[in-house]
């Protein structure tokens, strides 16, 4: 295993630039997940860590070399792509082997990689089929093998369970993790799915238009998110945003009005003393059906998924989503109260920066 740093990293294609100064440090052994909306920059930014894109400005640096212009094969990196890319017409042995076979690697220790590779993967058994005959997981497995093998510094993953079905990206994402675990190695996985960078990272990294928003691990970004941008993106179903009127404020809280109910929530500095209008942001599970509640919201839909079930409703003027346990639940059209405690509320300014307290005692880790 060994150490990333991205330095000051930038690529443009012609006139447009799509990354802009990128900085980062990974740990040896760190698994980091790049995650951000389609466009962000992810895959770019992965691609030139692997050196399937030139970097237009900038360092990359792998345990400690420069390798900025080299070669993908001189990086000591492996890659697994969204698309198997195992060739149809060998088996998965022979796709394992491959590499190593073109690279003249001596016999004996290409069937040594390949006898490990296929315990770790526990692909022992589909060896001698070809991929025409392996399900997706399966596929999947013999490209994470293909990788193995190679004994890189780095992994890289790009979005590789993206052509699976539900119920077999779960099942893999509880295997690379496995995989992660038994290695140690270093790891950087590439997804738009904040659920799989939630259960993967040790941290996450969001990107948005090219720059970092914030890096930190899951929880603490979920408990501590700089900015709208990142407390949307992280968490499922995303933090509801609601506009509130400041109604008047000391030094540690404000006074928001929410339709014609006042709302009271803690806040730290940074807020414009000139703003009259900020943004309000509540997760669902921190909202709660209560006939006694303060505010009252009208059913628009309600979804039942056997454990929790999530009310969709409008609360002045303006979509909420609320989480609950439930097995009484209103019906649509109904008038609801809602409660919550005025602790879980996040504030942003009309720069979309947050200005709540920290969280839970959680530190926020800032790129």
């Amino acid at each position: 295993m060994a150490d990333l740093q991205l330095t000051a990293v930038k690529k443009r294609f012609g006139s447009t630039q799509t990354i802009h100064g990128v900085d980062l440090q990974v740990q040896p052994g760190e698994f980091v997940v790049f995650v951000g909306p389609s466009g962000c920059g992810k895959s770019t930014l992965l691609r030139m860590i692997a050196g399937l894109e030139s970097v237009s400005e900038g360092q990359v640096h792998i345990g400690g070399r420069d390798v900025t212009g080299l070669a993908p094969s001189q990086r000591q990196v492996a890659m697994v792509f969204q698309s198997y890319a195992l060739y149809p017409h060998m088996t998965a042995e022979q796709n394992l082997s491959f590499g190593m076979r073109m690279r003249g690697v001596p016999k004996q220790e290409i069937l040594q990689k390949v006898a490990r590779a296929s315990e770790v993967l526990q692909l022992q058994p589909y060896l001698k089929r070809k991929p025409g005959a392996l399900s997706g997981g399966q596929c999947q497995r013999v490209a994470i093998g293909r990788a193995l093998v190679q004994d890189p510094d780095v992994f890289l993953f790009d979005e590789p369970l993206s052509n699976l079905d539900a119920e077999l990206r779960v099942k893999m994402r509880t295997e690379i993790a496995d995989l992660h675990r038994r290695l140690g190695a270093t790891m950087i996985y590439v997804t738009h799915d904040q659920t799989e960078a939630m259960t993967l990272a040790d941290r996450i990294v969001v990107l948005r238009d090219g720059r970092i928003e914030q890096v930190g691990a899951p929880m603490a970004l979920y408990a501590n998110p700089v900015n709208q941008f990142v407390a949307g993106f992280i968490g499922s179903p995303k933090m509801n945003f609601l506009s509130a009127t400041l109604n008047r404020r000391t030094e540690d809280r404000v006074v928001l009005l929410l339709g014609d109910t006042e709302v009271e929530a803690p806040i730290r500095g940074g807020l414009s003393s000139t703003e009259d209008v900020i943004t309000l942001g509540l997760r669902p599970e921190h909202l709660a059906l209560d006939d006694q509640g303060p505010l009252n919201a009208e059913v628009r839909g309600v979804e039942q998924l056997g454990s929790v079930s999530f009310v969709y409703c409008t609360l002045a003027g303006q979509d909420v989503c609320v989480q609950t346990q439930a097995l009484s639940l209103p019906r649509i059209g109904d008038i609801v109260g809602l409660k919550f405690s005025s602790e879980d509320v996040y504030l942003f300014d009309g720069n979309g920066i947050t200005v709540s307290p920290l969280k839970s005692g959680k530190v926020k880790e800032v790129a």
